[in-house]
């Protein structure tokens, strides 16, 4: 039992499992409507669009949550208006930001005198260095994730299967796409820390993929990929702590070896189904042409 309950007794393990839980919740919530919607390229674009925001934050010692924050959202507005205004692509607008802040965000970093530090914490997070204000923050944007989440299922919803039928309804599918992008932004800005923009899309993604495997409704998914995502905390900190990994990359990897089982467990179990019910047609038969 020690095994699973040493690690935790520490301070800053406590609080690592504690915000990343919040983390999870968070990612959950919006990485069902980004699998849904297919939008995992936003938000790993969004992800890397923080480098420029938290680099030069860590250059001029200025609180690098915040400098992230104003980075993912410069970004986000950015593919809003050339999107809007040019004739780009989304995707294409995506790539050309994407390639842009991440090659501005490896300049600023690099006339830092700890590149290499400062590089490995902005790729791979440092969730053991969570402290309680960083855990109160994340409380407040988890609250701001569910509020949106609910005000705006409507018209999630609607603007995801049919955008005539949103226009139909009274709702705005525009506006319903710019909240999401604001959740996805303020979903990656809040996963900063536990993983970094590196593997941030991992935690997005894998919950809500192993999630649906087993889920039609909206709701379930996000409440099934938050397990799934809060086990992947537990696992990857213990693994961790006991083979001296790095904590963020071992979160997301088993958030993603979760998403693999989880595939796995279900193909599996759609083949049994199959293969009974191709052994119980025979037996039905012959009880067929009995009555006739």
């Amino acid at each position: 039992m020690s095994f699973f309950t040493d690690p935790f007794s520490t301070e800053f393990f406590a609080r690592g499992l504690i915000g990343g839980s919040i983390v999870a919740v968070i990612c959950a919530v919006v990485g069902t409507w980004v699998v849904i919607r297919g939008m995992a390229f936003l938000g790993e674009a969004i992800g890397h669009g923080m480098l420029p925001g938290v680099a030069l934050a860590t250059v001029l010692g200025l609180p690098v949550l915040i400098g992230g924050a104003v980075s993912a959202v410069a970004m986000s507005v950015a593919i809003g208006v050339l999107q809007r205004r040019g004739r780009l692509s989304y995707d294409t607008s995506i790539g050309m930001l994407f390639v842009a802040m991440l090659s501005l965000g490896v300049i600023i970093v690099s006339h830092s005198r700890s590149f290499a530090t400062d590089a490995t914490a902005m790729l791979f997070g440092d969730i053991l260095a969570v402290r309680p204000v960083d855990v109160v923050v994340l409380a407040g944007a988890l609250a701001l994730t569910l509020t949106i989440a609910v005000v705006f299922h409507r018209s999630f919803v609607a603007a995801t299967f049919d955008t005539r039928i949103a226009h139909t309804l009274g709702l705005d599918p525009r506006r319903a796409h710019i909240a999401l992008v604001g959740l996805v932004t303020l979903a990656v800005v809040a996963s900063y820390q536990a993983v970094g923009t590196l593997l941030v899309v991992g935690l997005l993604l894998a919950p809500a993929v192993a999630a649906r495997a087993w889920t039609t409704r909206i709701p379930t998914t996000m409440g099934v990929a938050a397990g799934v995502g809060i086990l992947a905390v537990v696992l990857g900190l213990l693994a961790s702590w006991h083979l001296g990994t790095a904590a963020g990359a071992s979160i997301a990897i088993t958030a993603i070896a979760l998403a693999a089982a989880s595939s796995g467990a279900r193909a599996l179990g759609r083949r049994t189904l199959r293969r009974r019910a191709t052994h119980a047609t025979p037996s039905v038969t012959p009880q067929l042409t009995a009555v006739r």
